[in-house]
């Protein structure tokens, strides 16, 4: 029970760590959307849809290699400076490739203004930079300096967007005149960018003295044996970032600029659920590969699973059953609102994600990443051909469905082989039950009782009391015995 308490103590200080940064990102949703309309949130959106595509293309999966590598490899520093200056090299080849060629980049890109590709790229060589440093602080035990790094650039950042959005236009400041011809028109759109570059400098600049302190030394051998594991995890995030990305892309193309920003917005409610998969990742990951050899390491994998989608029920009522008010907390403008049907099925389909990052412990256990990939892919390739045959037809609720089968697919398929490669006893018929209690809960609450908070309050208790009753109290009294 100690090994599992480490666990969750880890997973509250970076569940901390992700959760406030992004919970911050999220309010600013509010005040992007009460700026921009929804065709200029739009581009907004496909910045940080190309940044993500390119932040897991130039990291090659070395950062899940490291924690395997770190974790069974005597020397330490050779995982950490190998993988450091492997990471480096990309980033300075991709610099001076994509500065070189960024008119025609951009252009293909659909960038309405060059700068904003620039932008793009500066942000990304100085977040690339700091991957391998932040792996090290998780793969070393240090949650809290951590925690420090993550909230400080986020509060950088949304600090820049109310300077740039509200405070300029509400008292009417002038700024240097060089500067506002440097990003030209539409400052407002630019500025947000330019303000993710100065929260990403502040970060490199404070992880220097960490990256200093790294004994630089590089092995060809060991690289080519991380490259092996971490290449088809950096497929598989292509195929992720897809999953969940090419849908606003399509819709965009589809549908329009306008009609995209209003399912992206929307969509960000979704990700209520994603912060707490987040959290859940960054102090699961280390734990997973730390204790595989531990005699009790797939009963406690077994444990943590049902715990996740408990908690993960519980989440996704909640937000379903108060919907209408979490609106009012993050959107703007009215018109953002008419998508709001599709966010019960994209918590669902998160929390199938989750479930999925979960079981991914049987492949990355046994080096087996080609199946993480392939599992990736597949949810890819649904993804891909049925947005573009349904999106013309059905519009955006074609994709919120397409979501949930994708993410459904890849946990079935994920849990189906790990049978027959690192069997972990999981409660099934409990994790069956909660998924189908609570989806059929939030639901009802959604579409029969919208807004009758009475009921849906009424709802949240009865869930509550199940999983007081049920998982609780034996719980509490296996501890007991234990201590007696």
């Amino acid at each position: 029970m100690s090994t599992l308490k480490k666990f969750f103590k880890d997973t509250i200080i970076y569940g901390v760590a992700s959760v406030l940064p992004r919970a911050i990102t999220i309010l600013l949703t509010k005040l992007k959307t009460s700026v921009f309309e929804a065709s200029n949130y739009s581009q907004d959106t496909s910045f940080y849809i190309y940044a993500a595509y390119l932040n897991v293309i130039l990291t090659f999966g070395l950062e899940t290699a490291f924690f395997r590598f770190f974790s069974k490899e005597k020397e330490k520093n050779r995982v950490v400076s190998t993988s450091f200056l492997a990471v480096l090299s990309t980033v300075f080849v991709f610099s001076i490739l994509s500065l070189s060629f960024a008119n025609p980049i951009s252009n293909f890109l659909n960038f309405s203004k060059p700068i904003y590709y620039k932008l793009l790229v500066y942000t990304l060589i100085l977040d690339t930079i700091v991957v391998i440093p932040y792996a090290y602080l998780r793969a070393s035990n240090r949650p809290i300096k951590f925690a420090f790094f993550k909230i400080s650039n986020v509060i950088i950042y949304a600090v820049l967007n109310v300077f740039f959005l509200w405070i300029i236009p509400k008292y009417n400041i002038q700024l240097p005149e060089l500067f506002v011809r440097y990003f030209g028109e539409a400052p407002q759109v630019t500025y947000v960018f330019f303000a993710g570059v100065i929260a990403s400098l502040f970060t490199f600049v404070a992880m220097l003295p960490i990256i200093f302190k790294f004994r630089f030394s590089f092995d060809k051998i060991l690289l080519n044996k991380m490259l092996r594991y971490g290449i088809p995890v950096m497929i598989a995030g292509v195929a992720y970032i897809t999953n969940e990305n090419l849908d606003k892309i399509l819709i965009e193309r589809f549908q329009g600029k306008e009609t995209m920003g209003i399912y992206a917005a929307c969509y960000k409610l979704g990700v209520f659920m994603t912060l707490f998969i987040t959290a859940f990742r960054l102090g699961a990951e280390p734990f997973f590969f730390n204790h595989a050899t531990h005699k009790d390491a797939k009963k406690n994998y077994a444990a943590i699973l049902n715990w996740f989608v408990i908690t993960g029920a519980i989440i996704l009522f909640v937000i379903v059953a108060y919907l209408p008010l979490f609106a009012k907390i993050i959107l703007g403008r009215p018109e953002y609102y008419q998508a709001l049907q599709i966010v019960p099925i994209i918590l669902l389909a998160n929390l199938f994600l989750g479930i999925y990052h979960n079981l991914s412990v049987w492949y990355k256990l046994t080096d087996k990443t080609k199946y993480g990939m392939f599992f990736s892919i597949a949810g890819a390739v649904i993804t891909i051909v049925l947005n573009v045959i349904f999106i013309p037809v059905y519009g955006y609720m074609a994709s919120a469905w397409i979501t949930l089968i994708a993410y459904g697919s890849m946990m079935l398929m994920s849990y189906l082989y790990s049978r027959n490669h690192y069997k972990i006893q999981y409660n099934i018929p409990k994790i069956s039950f909660y998924i189908l209690l609570s989806a059929t809960m939030a639901f009802l609450s959604f579409y029969k009782f919208q807004q009758n908070y009475i009921f849906s309050t009424f709802m949240l208790i009865i869930l509550l009391g199940i999983v007081y009753r049920k998982e609780i109290i034996p719980l509490s009294e296996e501890m007991n015995e234990k201590s007696h």
